[in-house]
């Protein structure tokens, strides 16, 4: 018996023995059981590729290899996405975002596998970005993919391809809630009230499926030490400026650094400009090699050394000065290091990356305003709420900023803070610049030259 006539035998028997809701919910459920094991693996690969090529250096000092690993990534990712994949799987979420305003619900199969593998070569060699942009894209393809082969009708399979984009931002980063939020009000995606059922089922699905596969562990740990207090609020308000101020420098760059990119049309210049670029920024600050979440997990936990470890600062004891030097640093030019890796050739995501600036964000003005006010304010708190707070502003999604960052990190007593913070970065960004972090001319570019019927 074929596979085909195997799946034609699975759909006839739903239709027969199941209603049209029914079928919906366990598609869903199909969907997001296989993005979640999808994310787990994703995660596992990156890890082992990183762990393999930086294994052995020095902690103590510069390392050199980082001046050619990440471009070795880079072009690794421009070869397999041309002359392997044959398609353009830059910025993911851009391209769902394309495939569900113009109604084109068919994703092609290799999308299930192709965003993950180039994926795995640009950030396990360290590329500064994230792994959501690309799990996002996998999950909107197992939807979509699952429910035509099971002879879903078109509103089914644009519906499936929501869910399916939901769980994978849900399995990614464990956030369930975070991933509902994604496809709301990232993707914007209208749903009636049975197809949001679905999308917490999917949701749902991989977040656990992720988390079971992973040994029940998160990305993101946080110990509560200093226990929230309303006394801070002018400062939660005051780092809500920083962070807009910041986010809108972010997001800046990006569209202009991006937009340098695009207009290279060599693909293999491109790809050598940006993988130097990328490799330079991380032998300099070691700390933006791949998704960061260690760092993350350090500065948020009070350990600021981490940012001077594998590099040429590395001291026993930094002073004041210096972590607030290097803190500047790294925060200036991690949007660089972030485009260099989705614009430049590579496959990422551009989530992650804004969730460590806003962790930087937060250590630097926690960091200032204890050096120069005696303010005496938790740097590792503060990093956490900046981390909500960045991300609010540039990506323009502040309820899936705060959801992520309370998921990801278990930071449900900072709530209160966290929505103060993010909600005026997401303001300021919004006052000085109305669009989206999603450009339409980018989206229509998408339309006109990878046609997905």
């Amino acid at each position: 018996m074929t596979k085909k006539s195997l799946l034609t035998k699975a759909s006839e028997w739903c239709r027969r023995r199941m209603s049209h809701k029914s079928t919906l919910f366990v598609v869903a459920f199909v969907t997001g059981l296989l993005t979640g094991g999808a994310a787990a693996l994703l995660k596992n690969v990156i890890s082992w590729i990183s762990h393999s090529l930086t294994d052995g250096m020095s902690t103590t000092g510069g390392n050199y290899i980082l001046l050619a690993i990440p471009v070795m990534g880079i072009l690794l990712t421009g070869i397999y996405v041309r002359y392997i994949l044959r398609d353009n799987i830059e910025h993911g979420v851009t391209h769902l975002i394309a495939n569900i305003s113009g109604h084109k619900p068919m994703l092609p199969p290799h999308l299930i596998y192709g965003p993950m593998v180039a994926s795995s070569l640009t950030l396990g060699f360290g590329g500064s970005a994230g792994s959501e942009g690309p799990i996002a894209y996998t999950g909107a393809a197992i939807g979509s993919n699952v429910a035509r082969w099971l002879g879903m009708p078109p509103r089914i399979i644009m519906i499936m391809v929501g869910c399916g984009a939901g769980a994978g931002i849900a399995g990614i980063f464990k956030a369930p809630v975070g991933g509902i939020l994604f496809t709301l009000e990232v993707l914007k995606m209208e749903m009636t009230t049975v197809s949001v059922v679905a999308l917490i089922i999917a949701a749902l699905t991989s977040a656990v499926t992720a988390y079971v596969l992973s040994g029940c562990t998160f990305d993101v740990t946080w110990s509560d030490n200093v226990p929230f207090s309303p006394d801070i609020l002018p400062w939660v308000i005051a780092l809500g400026v920083f962070c807009g101020l910041y986010a809108f420098y972010y997001a800046l760059v990006m569209k202009r650094l991006g937009a340098f990119y695009d207009k290279i049309s060599n693909p293999w210049v491109r790809n050598l400009s940006s993988g130097v670029l990328l490799a330079v920024l991380v032998f300099i600050f070691p700390s933006l090699y791949g998704e960061g979440y260690g760092v993350i997990t350090e500065i948020i936990n009070g350990n600021d050394r981490a940012l001077f470890n594998d590099s040429l600062f590395s001291a026993d004891t930094p002073s004041v000065s210096s972590l607030i030097m290097i803190t500047a640093g790294v925060l200036l030019v991690k949007c660089w290091a972030a485009c260099s890796a989705n614009s430049g050739g590579g496959v990422a995501g551009d989530f992650a990356p804004t969730l460590f600036a806003g962790a930087m964000a937060g250590l630097l003005f926690a960091s200032l305003a204890d050096a120069v006010t005696g303010a005496h304010v938790s740097t590792a708190n503060f990093a956490m709420m900046g981390m909500a707070a960045v991300m609010a502003g540039a990506i323009r999604a502040p309820l899936m900023a705060i959801f992520l960052t309370v998921e990801m990190a278990d930071s449900y007593s900072f709530f209160l803070p966290i929505v103060i913070a993010a909600t005026i970065s997401y303001a300021i960004v919004k006052a000085l610049t109305p669009g989206s972090f999603y450009s339409m001319a980018q989206i229509r570019r998408i339309k006109e030259q990878s046609p997905r019927q």
